[in-house]
């Protein structure tokens, strides 16, 4: 062990079962540790990196804005906020968003408009909200409250409550737990840790006439399906299946730590004066990021990349499923894949990090696999030929 992990073992509070790795640096689709040794990285911080490490153009955009000013509060206006606000409702259809610093702060924000828009209609606080078995939508008490998978929050019992959950791809289920009281649904349009599964389309067009038929606000988590990674810059968008609100992170600011939860005119004006708040949301140097990241899609015509890059991985990984008996099936869609297993994915990453590949898990016996968006098929090939190594 040398000294970083041995530092970070005895400092850090012990939530996290780390790889015996430390990075040091990036440089396009590869990391280094601090011992010099390569990898090609096919997690990208868990769908984060979208182009890669050590961008120029990236980087240089925020050092620009560090020699401006960093942070000013939402006492006042910012440029690039108001950039970056413009540009994300223009590439995600909604009308208004609110920048947080997490993915889970979303989803909290998410939640909380979603019950002041149901206040509005009954001025009662006793509404309900539909969630997903098997779904994920963060670590803080209300995220955990709609996440479907009990280990999460057994230990931190009582969450919010007014949470119910039904079966994901399965709209008979939604609507046996829709009542008087329901004043949102909320899905991932891919579920990513509950095990790479895409939504059907039939599934999230049901949901949207339930929620039209009865004043229900949609939610759609796009924090890590979300910013090109499935081949549409939203996910929804390959649906046809508009959400009133959303949220979004990982790759809307490429490593800065920012998120968003954004609405439809006709829900954001539930939000009054006050309703809400955060000391570092707007920030402007992640607005910044997420300015530069909006404009980098366009110039990199990333969404293009990725469509024809992914087809090339889907293949490549579907020929595993073929050839090794215990590589059951892949799922999911774009770059955002999973390889389910009939043993523990924790000894294919290993072996996958002694031979120079980082991949990640989703769930006990799942490899997941979310690179930089602009990986290429030499990339591809380079990790298909480690991997099977290891397999």
């Amino acid at each position: 062990m040398n000294k970083c992990m041995k530092v970070s073992d005895q400092n850090f509070m012990p939530v996290y079962n780390r790889y015996p790795i430390a990075i040091e640096k990036g440089d396009g689709v590869y990391l280094f540790d601090n011992e010099g040794k390569k990898y090609l990285d096919f997690a990208a911080g868990i769908a984060v990196f979208a182009f890669g490490y050590n961008n120029k153009e990236y980087n240089d955009a925020l050092k620009e804005q560090i020699d401006k000013i960093i942070h000013t509060s939402n006492l006042y206006y910012n440029v690039p906020a108001a950039d970056a606000a413009e540009k994300f409702n223009k590439a995600s259809g909604m009308d208004r968003v609110f920048f947080t610093n997490s993915g889970t702060e979303a989803i909290e924000g998410a939640i909380k408009l979603a019950r002041k828009y149901a206040y509005n209609k009954t001025k009662t606080n006793d509404s309900e909200i539909i969630s997903m078995n098997h779904s994920f939508h963060g670590r803080s008490t209300g995220a955990l409250a709609i996440t479907g998978q009990p280990k999460y929050q057994e230990a931190f019992r009582p969450l919010i409550n007014g949470v119910v959950f039904a079966d994901f791809n399965d709209l008979d289920s939604v609507k046996e737990k829709i009542s008087e009281k329901t004043c949102a649904i909320v899905v991932e349009p891919i579920q990513g840790e509950g095990g790479l599964y895409p939504a059907k389309k039939e599934f999230l067009q049901g949901l949207r006439a339930l929620c039209d038929e009865n004043d229900i606000v949609l939610i759609f988590d796009e924090i890590q399906c979300g910013m090109g990674r499935t081949g549409s810059m939203f996910a929804y968008q390959d649906y046809g299946v508009k959400p009133d609100i959303m949220t979004s992170a990982k790759a809307l600011g490429c490593g800065v730590p920012v998120g968003a939860f954004a609405a439809t005119e006709r829900v954001a004006n539930a939000f009054e004066l006050g309703d809400h708040g955060t000391t570092y949301g707007f920030n402007p140097l992640v607005t910044a990021a997420v300015s530069k990241v909006f404009d980098m899609f366009e110039s990199y015509q990333l969404i293009d990349h990725v469509k024809e890059v992914s087809a090339y991985l889907e293949e490549k990984l579907d020929e595993l499923v073929k050839d090794y008996d215990f590589v059951i099936e892949r799922r999911g869609k774009g770059l955002m894949q999973g390889l389910e297993l009939s043993i523990p994915a924790k000894d294919i990453i290993g072996k996958a990090m002694e031979n120079g590949l980082i991949i990640i898990s989703a769930g006990s016996n799942i490899l997941r696999f979310v690179p930089p968006l602009v990986i290429t098929k030499d990339d591809v090939d380079t990790m298909i030929t480690i991997l099977k190594k290891c397999l």
